[in-house]
């Protein structure tokens, strides 16, 4: 089942020629999430190719360069006739400057919009295989990060000890991957655990928004596939990192060690390295306890499949 992940603005807090403010794109199965909508969000969206069809927006915090493209994102879908409601999900006690982009202008959108306040503990969204959780984030207004985690799947069934124990080939096979025991022809009964592996994990994505290194970030979720962190700054500017509550690449590293991230991506790069990263990959490639090519600072527009821990077995 495709999980793709589409950086749409990876700058600071000032956007560059080159990098747009903060917006993540998720797509899965045919569902559209997306992770903040700083300005020319929409504009993103139409030149890297994910259409609008988003059922929820996911706001880590109010900073303008997280969510001034909200008014201009909500135009463009009523332009284009959508008709589906929009869940929008921030901070607890963000609920009325949120309205307020929202109804920018005066403008009113042709389709439903419900805000949703939630704090650090919330599940934000439970999908039918999924679900969005919101964590505790340490930056220097109320701001929450999201972690999206899908349920366990099934064991692999193991079709050949079925034939042997003589299960027919057909509907028994389903009902025992269902977890349903089986009766044979000659009165004999068969279990699922005798021919359904354990359960498999299925895949994590979290996205901290801005912050410093937080304890909480680690806990949200068990080894996650992608960790996308703030790493405004390389270790030149650790000190500003901390009076400004952000985080630097090598710190983000260090938190993807402790939460055991199979990949790191780097964010939120401050214009002041005028769009260049190179220190920040490398230092966070420095400390990074696993393949130094899963350390990333993605471009505008990249586009990651995230794979089963499996392998991508289904």
């Amino acid at each position: 089942m495709p999980l793709r992940v589409t950086f749409l603005g990876t700058a600071g807090a000032i956007p560059t020629t080159e990098r747009n403010p903060s917006s993540v794109f998720v797509a899965r199965e045919g569902d559209g999430l997306l992770f903040d909508a700083g300005e020319g969000t929409q504009r993103q969206m139409m030149r890297f190719g994910t259409g609008f069809a988003v059922s929820h927006l996911f706001v880590t915090h109010l900073h303008g360069d997280h969510v001034l493209g909200i008014p201009g994102l909500l135009q463009t879908m009523a332009f284009n006739d959508r008709e589906e409601p929009l869940a929008i999900h921030t901070p607890h006690g963000t609920r009325r400057q949120l309205k307020g982009l929202v109804n920018a202008l005066d403008n009113r959108p042709s389709f439903p919009v419900r805000i949703n306040e939630i704090g650090a503990g919330d599940i934000a969204y439970r999908a039918e295989e999924y679900e969005v959780r919101a964590f505790e984030t340490d930056h220097d207004t109320r701001s929450v990060g999201y972690a999206l985690v899908e349920d366990d799947r099934k064991g692999r069934f193991d079709r050949e000890h079925a034939e042997e124990l003589g299960v027919p080939v057909g509907p028994k096979f389903s009902k025992l991957h269902a977890g349903e025991s089986v009766e044979l022809e000659d009165g004999s009964v068969v279990d699922p655990d005798q021919v359904v592996g354990d359960p498999r994990p299925g895949r994590t994505i979290v996205y901290t928004g801005d912050t410093r290194p937080a304890e909480a970030t680690i806990e949200v979720a068990d080894d996650p596939d992608l960790l996308i962190h703030d790493a405004t700054f390389a270790d030149d500017r650790a000190e500003r990192a901390a009076d400004t509550a952000h985080a630097t690449a090598r710190q983000a590293a260090e938190i993807a060690n402790r939460a055991g991230a199979a990949r790191l991506a780097l964010l939120h790069i401050s214009s002041r390295y005028a769009g260049r990263a190179d220190d920040h990959l490398e230092q966070a490639r420095e400390v990074f306890a696993g393949d130094p090519a899963d350390v990333f600072v993605p471009d505008d527009g990249q586009g990651v499949d995230v794979r089963y821990p499996d392998d991508g077995e289904d």
